[in-house]
């Protein structure tokens, strides 16, 4: 495996990936993004800060990339939504940094509170100006809160430990939640027309950007000071000046911008009452060797194990938990492909029961597993990463139900593809807790090993059919591995999976069709 790693990574992280054995690590600090498409063609996976841009455009000249992991929380400058399409799990170190950006913010904070570098300033430039300088107190201040995660919650703890009152808006954080942490939830007009302090923690998106703009700021009340340490662009910078040269805002504390690096003719760096700081949320020692040492070990899970933590785009799945899901999702995968290889690929939707044990999981990653197994055969780079979306887009409708009582096994996994050729079933289970067997095709019943190349035959269920099958088989060469029969009513139909230990050319499979009471042969791959 070969790991790009760009924009610097502390030597702990990068010494976690070289202590691998096969694993190739390439440090690129200053790449150029022409460089980067070059490099990035032949890895699995790619590291990056907040510096290299990962657009589209790279991502479709990375045929090999399975993973790009971001040194720390915020993932702009990764094009999730192309990462997704081409089943590359993005994940962040969001926990490494978590206190580290919450003291840098609540410095901030205590800062403009206090106007405390205005005040080393003047003193520096040998003035005494112990007036200009007045402050005001933190307790009994409210402060507001825009998005709760870590970083926010951590905050709102350490604001109320300066018994602060703290109110929030988060959509995804429960009022509940909120309470046993002492915030109050409100709506965003709330915040606005409450809060003496607000600080931003929200990710950029398209409904964030520009969040605190003319509009909101009109909605404050006189004299708020605002402090962003989330992201640039989440403040319209030429409204917040705006706001500070009326009155209306009384200080900003700004560590991000929508330009980094900001241009010295920024006009906020001009006002007094703007204190600000390069992007320094996550520099400190221990954060940068935190995230370092965390996206390592999270990358090198997912590319060893197949274990996801810290996914923006993925379903968390744990060391532990892949324990118990992973012959699922294997089970799941071989379902899928076999029916897709068998039955058609031309998909108008797919139901999915899980039946017994299984149903007590989580099941969203066996579902996008079966799904990218019923696609694979003719969709290039799907995966269990983006399989739901090229369904979608495919207009594939998909639908999961969960049986907590067990059927003829104890955990089952039965598929329906219905494509506008007709529908079909297959149904798998596990045998001894691992091992995967598909145990009912179409109402056929049998126990096969869903393994290497493999002959799904359909005959008329006459005495000597089989034996006429597999003396054709041996004719041409090919040795028969195991043999797995299924039948419904004596002197019907019949059908047979046979595992070959090399596949069939086709001129053979054509001809194959022709021995007696054989009605249909196709050749699988799983």
């Amino acid at each position: 495996m070969r790991i790009l790693v760009c924009d610097g990574l502390e030597k702990a992280g990068v010494d976690i990936l070289r202590g691998v054995g096969g694993v190739t690590v390439d440090e690129r600090p200053n790449i150029t993004p022409d460089e980067l498409i070059h490099a990035v063609s032949d890895c699995d996976g790619l590291i990056v800060r907040s510096k290299t841009k990962v657009t589209n455009h790279v991502l479709q000249h990375a045929r090999r990339l399975r993973v790009v992991g971001r040194a720390g929380t915020g993932v702009d400058n990764i094009d999730v939504s192309a990462a997704t399409r081409h089943g590359v799990v993005v994940m962040n170190a969001a926990a490494g940094n978590t206190v580290t950006t919450a003291e840098h913010t609540f410095a901030m904070l205590m800062s403009l509170a206090r106007r405390i570098p205005q005040a080393a300033a003047s003193m520096k430039a040998g003035r005494w100006e112990k007036n200009r300088f007045v402050g005001v107190e933190l307790r009994g201040k409210t402060l507001g809160v825009i998005g709760l995660g870590r970083i926010g919650s951590t905050v709102a703890a350490r604001a109320r430990n300066f018994e602060m009152n703290v109110i929030g808006f988060d959509p995804y954080f429960t009022k509940e939640a909120a309470r046993e942490v002492g915030i109050e939830m409100v709506s965003l007009d709330e915040v606005y027309a409450r809060s003496d302090f607000i600080t931003l923690h929200t990710p950029l998106t398209e409904e964030t950007r520009s969040l605190i703009g003319a509009a909101a700021i009109a909605k404050m009340k006189q004299g708020v000071r605002i402090i962003n340490c989330a992201r640039g662009g989440l403040v319209d910078e030429s409204a917040l000046a705006a706001g500070i040269i009326s009155g209306k805002i009384a200080g900003a504390a700004l560590d991000v911008f929508e330009q980094e690096p900001t241009p010295p003719d920024n006009p906020l760096l001009a006002l007094d009452q703007v204190i600000a700081s390069p992007h320094l949320g996550a520099s400190t020692e221990e954060a940068q060797l935190s995230v370092a040492t965390l996206i390592a070990e999270q990358m090198l899970d997912y590319l060893k194990d197949g274990a996801v933590r810290g996914a923006v785009n993925f379903p968390a799945v744990s060391a532990e938990v892949l324990a118990a899901i992973g012959p699922y999702i294997t089970l799941g995968e071989k379902l899928g492909s076999f029916q897709g290889q068998v039955f058609g690929h031309d998909l108008v939707q797919v139901n999915i029961e899980y039946s017994g044990e299984v149903a007590e999981h989580d099941v969203r990653p066996l579902t996008q597993a079966v799904i990218a197994g019923l696609l694979g055969p003719v969709i290039e780079r799907v995966n269990m990463v983006n399989a739901a979306i090229v369904a979608e887009e495919r207009g594939v409708k998909v639908t999961e139900s969960l049986v907590r009582r067990a059927r003829d096994f104890a955990s089952m996994i039965s598929v329906r593809a219905i494509t506008r050729g007709g529908e079909s079933e297959v149904c798998g289970a596990l045998f001894g807790k691992r091992d995967a067997r598909i145990v009912r095709i179409n109402g056929f019943n049998l126990e096969a090993i869903p393994k290497g190349d493999m002959l799904f035959v359909f005959n008329r269920d006459l005495p000597g059919a089989l034996g006429r099958i597999a003396s054709f088989i041996g004719d041409h060469g090919v040795n028969i591995g195991r043999l797995y029969l299924g039948r419904k009513k004596v002197g019907e139909s019949a059908l047979s999976l046979i595992q070959i230990d090399q596949p069939l050319d086709q001129p053979v499979l054509e001809a194959f069709v022709e021995v007696p009471d054989v009605i249909s042969v196709q050749q699988v791959r799983l």
